[in-house]
Order: structure tokens, then sequence, then C-alpha cells
């Protein structure tokens, strides 16, 4: 058994890898080209699946984790502003479309039971399908996105009570019985209560212990539980895997962890996600398509077009513009998933038969298959309907959309790491008026930050996603400062993808780790080894009487030069030629004339400093002016900075005429 499904793997990924390569040529959508991939190696086809049904279940959990990553990139807060779309947009989608589907039904001769059940399955959508497309064109967070999200949540919940309802309309289950429908109430009041006390108490200190062990495989484990548990504990209540996944990551989105599992779990989304599109791809029988190709295409045709009219319609009622509605209309313009495991209880209750359900699956997946165009050309759709003689509240709607807000933090610096180091960036940024947010992998630290209102999150930063949620891509410097060269690496390289107009500044311990962070991107790279030397050498020239701006000129020149006169195996002589001017036993210093200083309007002439004092005035800097070979005609003003050359006990005695301490 685990051979057959190794060689499902095998045949699906190498057969997907060549055409998605076809389809990126042809400018086809990656979801059409897994849809494809299940059409030619499905059953229906060439045969290679050994076992449609390990596909299936390798599908399921794609969607789980598909629903439980836009969970996290969402919250409660974002659920409230949807409610209206979720209660009002939903049911009128599904009252709707179902009626319009039973009435075309009794049209053409069906019995009212098997007409509404019709309508039971072309009234869902795929959420797979849609917040995929949604994610994959960063419009999750835009206004036809939320709507979108909101009609689906509620055809999710809407599945259990068809579910409830598909007996009596094959006039087997009498009436209804209270005690399903109390039962029902029942069980989503206790879901409330466990996503309520998850999300406030149980899962952040779950994830904070996890988080305290340093280690990714129990911290990945942790995630992963959260979610599959959450998912059957809903699929055992009768609701649906992908509306567990989807509460189990709005109540992760609750913590300080989010986008560090968000980080964890995207590379397994990505990849099951694929299975679910190449499962629903092997349930389309080419040969029934191509020996009806009328029948399907015109069916295809006619639930994409009554779909896109009734959501758009049911959109522009809730109150949105006439371009959200449109853009919704068409994104919600397929049969979904869930349809098929419907159709299967249909079947049993005989109110689908065998020919209608290939039909059925046959529109179901062509419709799936056009999702991606569809949407594709809704922009252009939109942008002409708004061009109709329409009325200006149909074409404005009557809520303000207000677009996704931008984040306030701009050209701020991203702090990877809130050790010594980090807290001395974070204070000089304080300092400077600059905006800042740190990441920091210590659980305990981030919360203690957190709670004296630091700039901080929880998150390996190199995952794109935490540097993201940083606001990498909005950032002007990174200043990486980890005691650990290999990570510093990754997310130097991390950060150099997401943002390649970024300042990265890093820091490491040795300067033979240099030259590959540069290569990963790094801009300028501080190795510590080599800053000790600088500021031992420093002290150094200070105790020498080497003067404070040469040394500041010396140690710049080092850094410039990549610490190239520090690493050098020759003997050399340093750069700046004043480093050889120092006598000893003379001292060079900058003295400012004060306010009121006896120096104060006197020329060097009248106060004669060489021969009274012994000593020479080098130069003079008047504000942005430096007299180099000052006269004795020059008279000192205030403000003047006199740089004087002589005996360091002389210059003591000369210091008085500057500040005014001598008459």
């Amino acid at each position: 058994m685990e051979d057959l499904i190794l060689n499902d793997i095998i045949v699906i990924f190498a057969l997907s890898i060549a055409i998605l390569f076809l389809c990126s040529r042809l400018k086809i959508p990656g979801i059409v080209g897994f849809l494809i991939t299940g059409m030619v190696a499905g059953p229906h086809a060439l045969g290679l699946i050994d076992d449609p049904q390990s596909v299936q279940s390798l599908a399921e959990l794609g969607v789980v984790l598909l629903l439980f990553t836009i969970g996290m990139e969402f919250s409660f807060q974002h659920l409230l502003r949807i409610r209206r779309a979720v209660l009002v947009g939903g049911s009128l989608q599904v009252v709707l479309t179902v009626l319009a589907v039973a009435a075309a039904g009794l049209f053409f001769g069906l019995a009212p039971g098997h007409a509404i059940f019709f309508g039971f399955l072309l009234s869902l959508s795929s959420t797979a399908i849609v917040l995929s497309l949604l994610q994959e064109r960063s419009e999750v967070e835009s206004p036809h996105g939320r709507t979108a999200l909101g009609i689906l949540i509620f055809q999710d919940l809407v599945i259990i009570p068809m579910m409830l309802l598909v007996p009596f309309l094959a006039g087997e289950g009498g009436e209804p019985g209270t005690g399903a429908v109390l039962a029902f109430l029942l069980t989503s009041a206790g879901l409330i209560a466990y996503v309520v006390v998850s999300a406030k108490w149980l899962v952040p200190k779950l994830l904070f212990h996890a988080a305290r062990l340093r280690s990714r495989e129990i911290f990945l484990l942790s995630i992963i539980v959260v979610c599959l548990f959450t998912a059957w504990l809903t699929q055992s209540a009768g609701l649906s895997l992908s509306l567990g996944a989807f509460l189990a990551g709005l109540i992760i989105s609750e913590s300080e962890y989010a986008h560090e599992a968000l980080g964890t779990v995207l590379p397994f989304k990505d990849v099951f996600t694929s299975f679910f599109f190449v499962s629903v791809g092997m349930l389309l029988d080419l040969g029934f398509v191509v020996a009806h190709p009328g029948t399907v295409l015109a069916l295809a045709l006619a639930v994409i077009l009554g779909k896109s009219v009734v959501a758009a319609a049911v959109t522009s009622l809730i109150g949105s513009s006439l371009q959200t509605s449109v853009l919704t209309g068409t994104a919600l313009s397929q049969i979904g998933e869930f349809s098929f495991i419907l159709s299967v209880v249909g079947m049993e209750y005989g109110l689908i038969s065998a020919g209608a359900e290939q039909v059925f699956l046959a529109v179901a997946v062509v419709t799936m298959i056009a999702t991606p165009f569809t949407v594709g050309l809704s922009p252009t759709l939109a942008d002409r309907s708004c061009r109709l003689p329409l009325p200006e509240r149909v074409r404005t709607g009557s809520i303000r959309e207000a677009p996704p807000e931008e984040p306030a933090r701009r050209d701020h610096i991203v702090i990877v790491g809130f050790g010594l180091s980090g807290r001395h960036v974070a204070r000089a940024a304080q300092a400077a008026g600059i905006p800042y947010v740190v990441i920091e992998m210590n659980p305990e630290t981030v919360r203690e930050e957190r709670e004296r209102g630091e700039a901080i999150y929880y998150g390996d930063a190199a995952r794109t996603a935490v540097l993201e949620h940083a606001g990498v891509g909005r950032a002007k410097a990174l200043v990486v400062v980890i005691s650990d060269p290999s990570a510093t690496g990754r997310v130097v390289a991390t950060a150099r993808r997401a943002n390649p107009h970024l300042r990265i500044i890093a820091r490491t311990r040795y300067v033979s780790e240099m030259e590959e962070l540069i290569r990963l991107g790094a801009d300028e790279v501080i190795p510590a080894e080599f800053e000790t030397s600088v500021e031992i050498f420093t002290r150094i020239l200070t105790t020498y009487l080497v003067p404070r701006e040469e040394i500041e000129r010396f140690t710049a020149e080092v850094r410039a030069g990549g610490y190239g006169f520090l690493r050098a195996t020759a003997r050399q002589a340093p750069c700046l030629h004043d480093i050889g001017f120092f006598q000893p036993g003379a001292e060079i210093e900058s003295l400012r004339v004060g306010e009121g200083a006896p120096a104060e309007g006197r020329s060097l002439a009248d106060l004669d400093l060489r021969r009274r004092y012994g000593v020479t005035v080098l130069a003079v800097r008047r504000g942005t002016i430096v007299l180099s070979a000052p006269s004795g005609e020059t008279v000192l003003e205030a403000g003047d900075v006199c740089v004087v050359i002589g005996p360091e006990e002389k210059v003591a005695g000369v210091d008085p005429l500057f500040r005014g301490e001598a008459g």
C-alpha cells in the first residue's frame, strides 16, 4: 500500500512539473495546471494513478492547511468586520440560488424535492479555489475578498442543515426532527465556547511553552495538533473539516506566535493543496465531455452566469459598490467541492441518478477550471459595468468600503535579536526618533517587552512570513544582531529577497564570515573581533595624545576599508599622515570660545598665546569655515573652535581664557 501511495505521489509531482511548465509558458494559471494534471493522470484518461482514494485523502489535508493559513492571516476583529457578509450576504446567496435553480428545475419537469436538491448542489462554491486565487492575488483583505470569504463561511456552515433536509426532500424523513435541530444548535454553541476558550487561554499557553523549548519540531507539532484537532472536532460535530481548520487558524491568529506558525505551515500547505486540485481534475470523465460537449459547456456557462448574477446582486443588496459586486460574483461562479459530498448523499436517497451525477460532475469541474480565467477577466468586466448608466446608489453602494489600511510604520528599522546589541540599537533609534520593530525568538523576552510597550514580535526572521509581518518590504534598514552565524546568513538572504532595496547590516563574530554574508546580500558586516581591536587601538592613540578628530578619521577609514588594515598580514602604515605628527609630551586639543570668555573679541596677536602660555594655535573653525593657518590679525568670536598644540600642562593653563574662568 505504501509503495502505491509513493508511486502516485511521484507520478503526480513529475506530471505536474511538466504541465505547469507548459502552463507558465502559455500564461495559464497554476491551478488550471493541477486540474489538467488530475484529468490526464486520472482513471478516465491515462489511468496513471492506482489509488485515487489515497490522493483524495491528501487532498483533504491540503484543504485543511489552506483554510488554516487563511484563518491565521485573519483574526476575530476581521471576522466581525465581515459579519454582514456572513449572515446577510451568505444566507441571501444560498436562498436565492436555491430558489432560482429550483424554479428552473420545476420548469423542466423535475419533482420539487429533486429541484430543491439541485439548488443545494449549485448554491455552494469552492472555498479552496476561491481563497487560493484571492491569496495568490493578495486580495483576501480587499472589499470583494472579504465579502467572498464571508459568503463562503456561511456556505460551509449551511452544509449541515442541507444534509439534514436531504431525507425530507426524498420523502423518507417526514419532518425534520426537533431533536436534530436542537443537537445542531447545542453543537454550534459548544464549538463557539471551545474557540473562545482556546483563543484566550489554552492555545497561547501551549504555544508559549512550546516556543520556550526552542525546538522547531515541538513548535511545528503543536501547531499541527491545534489545526487537526479543531478540524476533527468540527467534523465530529457534523460540520466541515475546512471550517474547523479556519477556526483553528483564527484561534492562533490571536496569539503573538501567529506569523511564526504561518511561516512554519506554508510550505506544507503549498504541497498538499496541489493534491486537492489534482483530485478534482481526476473526477472529470473526458470521454463523457467529448461525447456531450454541447450539453456540458452550455450547462457550465449557465451555472457561471447564473451564480455570478445572484452573488453580485446579493453583494449589491448588502450595500457594496457595483465594482465589488461584480468581482465577488465572478469569484463565486463555480460549483464547490462540498457539492460532491452532498451529491453522494443525494444518490443514496435517489435524488440524483447515476447519469445526472456524471453530468453534474462534468459541469462542476468545468466551472472550477474556468474560475481562474473568470477571476482574471473580472476587473475588466467590473470597469465596464461601472460605465453603464446606472443609478449612483448602485454604482457606489450604500456603505463606504474602506480599502485595507496601510500600516503606519514605514522607512523603519527591523532589528533581529533583542540581546544587548539589539537593545542598544533600539535605544539609539528611539532617541533619534526613528521607528523600529524587533523580531526575537525568546518568547519570555517577547512577553516581557510587549508588556512594556515595545514593538516586538516572536518569530524566526529567516521566514518570509515573519519578515513581512514586521514590514520588511517598507523598511529602510535591517539590523541582524544574533549570535548564530548560520541563522544570520539565512535572515540576510531572506530579507534581501523580500526587499532588494533594503539596507542590511549584520553583526558577526569573526572576519572569516564577512565575505559569505556580503555574498548573501548584506550591505555592511560588523565583525566583533575587529571592532574590539579598533576600540583597543583607539584607547592607545588617546593615551599617546593623538587628536580626537584624527582618531575618529582613522577608525572611519579602517571601517570603510572593510577592516583591511587590521586584516593585513604584512606590516602596513595607516593611511592617515597626521598619525605620525604627535610628539611625546605634547597635546593637541580643541577649545571653544565661550560667551563672555576673555579671548572673545581679541586677536591672536593680542593674546600672544605662544609667548605667554607656550601653546600654538594650529587652526580656527568658525561655523563651516576652517582657517588652517590663522594670522595674528584673526579676531576670535564666541563659538569659534581653536585647535591648539603644546605641553599638556600648558594647554590646561590656557583653557580658562576660552572658558571664561580667568580674567
